[in-house]
């Protein structure tokens, strides 16, 4: 027999659980028992609650295994896994698991399947495609596929990503960046991480893309410091890119130039926001600035800047590739492709989504997510991350499109969503919302950082009982003033979760049930 690939994820959530040891201890049994096997340190296919999620390359395809741990392998091999066998933690071949099979991975496409630092990996798996057409094209070409694409920003603001570009494009300037906010901070998210880790030439070729597009021949990628796995893997990867002539003053042999680097944020949530974002990068305090001027006008040292997130410009090189249209084709009304879902909190099968926009929360908690890890019924999910609003089970079934959401008062925003069962107190949560705005605002500016100081004392009081009914009004009143007053989405949308909370769940705040639209007048 000759030797036979082992796929072990190199992501930073299956080295957390072992994957690892799991990787000493495959080489190790393969050496004793004689047998040739290359060992393949791939991303995560994004089934976590399987990590460590081990695949075995045959000629029927690639056979997973999870969660394995080191005690394990020896098992493994006596199963005969190298030729598919069957265990306890066999699941088949990959491609057939349900949780993969029902996906629409577009973005998400070579994660998990390739090798994420090799070169040759990924040109045989479609890479360099779009670029490749990029760069027969004009800038104004690209900017118009980008924008028939339909593309919005992916980390929650959901701004059309093609005007962001005609804007940076139609300015005057000799020197123009391109900006990835890969400070990725929201509870329950790790798409961004998952795909820096997993393929990071595809965010590469993304940024060299929207360089070409709006004639920016620099880049910055600003990475939050807690990613470790993802700023290694991107410092390699730019490397070889530039080595192989990816990246440089002669993009693929042409008269093109883009150039990026890796820069490493302090951990400061505020720095997420794309003004403060940009001061952070000059070597400032992370504050938010007044706009106008945009970005995109005056941004990185006053110089015009198309700042876009990891998942929007990852969605980049496939929209080149393939055409406007087979990207618009999946999702619904105005909210166009596909959106990567974390699914986090209290479920059962946790991990990433990749599903065009329309799918509803309900598909993705239960046929996808399997329900609560507890047992228990869930009760609320929290979409879009720490200022998202907390949805009660009468709104699982609205589809997951942008304006469906405005329309209840809620966000998709980056895509996260955390599940909480009938345990929870969703005061207690509310509370958490103003607690982590007080303690992760900036400070510039009042409403921010005074509203979340009184709102967490207010809604102390209302917990304890202390007149109740004024202190509820003060609530509303407080979160109508940080709503319209906040100078950036920190303090402007706060409020969600502590609204969302408070009309959806009264009864946790010590106040009346909502009565059922049907019932009977008490």
């Amino acid at each position: 027999m000759g030797t036979q690939r082992i796929f072990i994820p190199r992501d930073s959530a299956a080295i957390a659980v072992g994957a690892d040891a799991v990787a000493r201890a495959v080489a190790h049994e393969a050496e004793a028992r004689g047998l040739q096997v290359e060992m393949v340190r791939n991303g995560s296919r994004g089934l976590l609650w399987l990590e460590t999620f081990v695949e075995v390359e045959t000629p029927a395809g690639r056979y997973a295994y999870g969660p394995v741990e080191a005690d394990d392998v020896a098992g493994l091999f006596d199963a005969g896994w190298l030729q598919g066998g069957a265990h306890r933690l066999a699941h088949g071949l990959t491609e057939d698991i349900p949780y993969l099979k029902h996906q629409e991975r577009l973005t998400f496409a070579r994660t998990g399947i390739t090798d994420p630092l090799s070169l040759t990996d990924y040109q045989e798996h479609g890479g360099l495609e779009g670029l490749r057409q990029a760069l027969a094209m004009t800038p104004e070409a690209i900017v118009e596929q980008i924008t028939a694409s339909g593309l919005r920003g992916r980390g929650g603001a959901a701004f059309p990503t093609g005007v962001k570009w005609k804007t940076v494009l139609a300015a005057g300037d000799d020197q123009k960046y391109i900006v990835c906010n890969a400070d990725e901070g929201d509870s329950g998210t790790f798409s961004d991480r998952m795909l820096m880790e997993g393929d990071p030439y595809t965010l590469i070729e993304g940024m060299a893309i929207a360089g070409l597009a709006v004639q920016a021949t620099y880049g910055y990628i600003y990475v939050r410091s807690e990613y470790p796995y993802a700023i290694a893997t991107l410092q390699a990867a730019i490397a070889s890119a530039r080595s192989a002539g990816w990246l440089g003053s002669q993009i693929l042999g042409s008269d093109r130039a883009f150039d990026l680097e890796v820069r490493v944020g302090a951990g400061a949530y505020i720095c997420g926001e794309e003004t403060s974002l940009l001061e952070s990068l000059e070597g400032k305090r992370g504050l938010v600035r007044a706009k106008p001027p945009l970005p995109a006008i005056k941004g990185l040292f006053g110089r015009p800047t198309v700042v876009n997130n990891v998942i929007s410009l990852a969605s980049v090189p496939i929209i080149m590739a393939r055409g406007a249209a087979f990207y618009r084709d999946y999702g619904v009304g105005r909210s166009t492709g596909t959106l990567a879902f974390q699914l986090a909190g209290n479920i059962k099968q946790g991990g990433l989504v990749e599903k065009a926009f329309g799918v509803t929360l309900r598909e993705l908690l239960y046929d996808f997510g399997g329900g609560s890890a507890s047992g228990r019924p869930l009760r609320a999910v929290q979409v879009g991350g720490p200022l998202g609003a907390y949805l009660p089970e009468s709104q699982w079934d609205v589809p997951l499109d942008y304006e469906a959401y405005m329309a209840i008062s809620a966000m998709i925003g980056h895509g996260g969503l955390v599940a909480f069962d009938d345990s929870v107190d969703m005061a207690k949560m509310a509370g958490y919302a103003m607690e982590f705005c007080a303690v992760e605002s900036c400070g510039k500016c009042t409403p921010c950082r005074i509203g979340a100081v009184r709102g967490t004392e207010v809604i102390h009081n209302i917990r304890n009982n202390q007149q109740r009914e004024q202190q509820v009004m003060l609530l509303r009143d407080l979160c109508d003033t940080m709503l319209a007053g906040s100078l950036c989405a920190l303090g402007g949308m706060t409020p969600y979760p502590v609204l969302s909370a408070l009309e959806h769940f009264p009864e946790d705040f010590g106040l009346p049930a909502i009565q059922p639209a049907n019932a009977p007048a008490a």
